[in-house]
């Protein structure tokens, strides 16, 4: 008996044993079987993401890089010209009336997917604002020099900002006067202080009828320096741009004076006209720059050049060297107001250009596009019945990488002569 109940005794240890084992087994395969279906899936997973991607892409183009979070978004901005702030002729030029004029512009633009503005804010050598260097502009005053009775460049650095996009100032560096506009000067415009002291009347020059200071001079260039630099250090700006006015042409009759002057003072052999006033904008570029960086770290300085290399170096901008080298400019967007059947310089040709000529990692590169040609005569009406050209551009701009793009300008993003190919445009913002 005793034997018998041993013997049952290793029946029920063995099975015990045996279902112990099996258990064991059975959890074993269960983790490898988890296992497995993680490592298929992700490689399913990965499989079928590379897949999407190529086959998204053209044939032999490489697959695009996912952005860095850190990355800025795609600059999105409309140039605010001084004629859409224009309250010169309007019978009300109430504070009131400023605002509500600046309001719609702002969410005209943030409705079209706008997320900066350019803003005209000194673009005959008045202000927008309370100066101690340029005259109020007639603008907002009526005549040059009147002031409105408040600050409006206050209101829109505070507007703009209210509504999440980003403010710049735009200058017109040099420019006093335009085809006779504005028709008065105050006796505290450059032009006036210049011309009447015998010491600096050659800083400011009349060249065609129109009016301009003249960078030749460092005492102009300083001056101009300090204007901007009143700006940024006064408003929480988050830029400012210069647009494409430099020298007005090659004509050596422009500045006959300071050129003079500055070969009587030339230790050795003096640069040659066209070198010296690259010289002169690039010494004009570098202070200003400094001066941004200096008030207000954060802002931005660029520079909206002509689409044209060979016009910009008529006008004394080498471009090459604000693209290639620090401290010249935070960001470069050329004018490149060509559709693609230009028959001088299409569009997609400048394109390139331009991304290849931006080799400075710290330059960013914007497109400026041309809303305003968009079925007129321009470019021997190649721009009639267009839809989709600027749209194209866009597209074009992002598969070259360029950090985005700049549009002229406002009154045209409203048109509603524009209004499909404005449209086509918006839906690649989405």
């Amino acid at each position: 008996m005793v034997i018998s109940l041993v013997h049952k005794h290793k029946q029920i240890l063995a099975v015990l044993v045996l279902i112990v084992v099996v258990l064991v087994i059975m959890v074993m395969r269960k983790i490898d079987q988890t296992s497995g279906t993680a490592v298929t899936s992700s490689a399913i997973s990965t499989a079928s993401a590379s897949s999407a991607t190529s086959s998204a892409l053209p044939l032999g183009a490489a697959p695009v890089q996912a952005t860095p979070a850190e990355a800025q978004p795609e600059m999105r901005a409309v140039w605010v010209t001084y004629m859409d702030l224009d309250m010169s002729g309007a019978s009300n030029r109430s504070q009131a009336a400023f605002q509500k004029k600046y309001d719609a512009i702002v969410q005209n633009a943030k409705a079209r997917g706008m997320n900066a503005l350019i803003v005209h804010v000194r673009p005959f050598s008045d202000a927008m604002y309370p100066s101690k260097l340029y005259p109020w502009s007639h603008l907002v005053g009526g005549t040059q020099g009147v002031n409105p009775g408040f600050d409006p460049l206050a209101y829109m650095v505070e507007a703009t900002h209210k509504a999440g996009l980003q403010f710049h100032a735009w200058v017109n560096p040099m420019r006093v006067t335009l085809n006779g506009l504005p028709s008065i000067l105050s006796e505290n415009n450059p032009w006036n202080v210049f011309r009447s002291d015998p010491k600096r009347k050659d800083w400011a020059v009349e060249y065609n009828k129109n009016k301009y200071l003249d960078p030749g001079w460092s005492g102009v260039r300083d001056y101009i320096v300090n204007g901007v630099k009143e700006i940024v250090q006064n408003y929480d700006v988050d830029g400012v741009q210069y647009d494409d006015y430099f020298y007005p042409d090659q004509n050596a009759d422009f500045d006959k004076a300071s050129y003079a002057a500055y070969c009587k003072s030339a230790k050795g052999s003096p640069l040659s006209l066209e070198k010296w006033r690259c010289e002169n904008i690039n010494a004009l570029l570098k202070a200003t720059y400094q001066a941004v960086k200096a008030a207000r770290p954060d802002a931005v300085f660029g520079v909206s050049p002509q689409g044209n290399l060979k016009n910009d170096l008529e006008m004394g901008a080498d471009v090459s060297v604000w693209c290639q080298h620090s401290g010249y400019v935070d960001y470069i967007c050329p004018q490149l107001y060509y559709n693609y059947d230009n028959p001088v310089l299409p569009y997609a040709s400048a394109a390139k250009t331009w991304k290849n000529l931006v080799t400075e990692k710290s330059v960013k590169l914007y497109f400026g596009l041309g809303l305003y040609k968009i079925g007129t005569d321009a470019d021997k009406g190649s721009w009639k019945n267009s839809t989709d050209t600027i749209a194209r551009q866009v597209e074009t701009g992002r598969s070259l990488g360029c950090n985005g793009f700049m549009f002229y300008a406002y009154e045209d993003l409203i048109s509603s002569n524009r209004k499909q190919e404005v449209q086509n445009v918006m839906k690649l913002f989405t």
